[in-house]
């Protein structure tokens, strides 16, 4: 397995909620576990992981990939864990091993085209 790569530090109050559903959502295509009593879990991405551990008010993610991996793992899990907490803004930015930051995932807003018409 690769060393820790990057690490996203996603305060939300739901940190459990969040991470159980974001492995349950990324096992219908990749590898992953998620044991609520211990309030920690992973996602396998190949020889990749991604370990998740629910802290209180906040997710802890750390990626360790290997280089040419990183920035496409980032995004895949940010932008999922990012569209799940929408409602509650959240925000995941990545911060790599070496001090510099990595991708941020933001949900998506709605444009004003997208609002229904009346």
């Amino acid at each position: 397995m690769p060393a820790p790569s990057s690490t996203a530090h996603v305060p939300t109050p739901r940190a459990g909620r969040y991470a159980k559903q974001l492995v349950s959502h990324m096992t219908r295509k990749i590898t992953g576990a998620w044991d609520e009593d211990m309030g920690a879990g992973h996602l396998d991405f190949g020889d990749n992981r991604v370990s998740l551990t629910a802290e209180p008010g906040q997710l802890v993610l750390e990626l360790s990939a290997r280089a040419g991996d990183v920035e496409r793992i980032e995004h895949v899990v940010g932008i999922h864990l990012a569209r799940f907490g929408s409602r509650d803004g959240m925000v995941v930015a990545w911060r790599r091993a070496d001090g510099t930051d990595g991708t941020t995932q933001t949900a998506p807003e709605r444009s004003e085209s997208a609002a229904p018409t009346e």
